[in-house]
């Protein structure tokens, strides 16, 4: 599990719970549950991260909160 801040909601358009991670720009997932959301978000987190790495960018240090909306 990341440390990054992961604000997690329901979002009535897309009929899916949205975890999106707000100190990684465009990084977010969705799943129909909460757990999923949780699972993909941490999947999607590992890939910008490396390509960030692989990219030479730099990398915003966590903030390690987890808030529910």
């Amino acid at each position: 599990m990341t440390k990054y801040e992961i604000i997690l909601y329901w979002s009535g358009e897309d009929q899916a719970f949205i975890a999106a991670v707000p100190e990684l720009a465009g990084c977010a997932a969705d799943g129909a549950t909460r757990q999923e959301a949780l699972a993909n978000v941490e999947v999607v987190i590992a890939e910008w991260l490396e390509t960030a790495r692989e990219l030479g960018r730099p990398i915003p240090e966590a903030k390690g909160r987890l808030l529910f909306a």
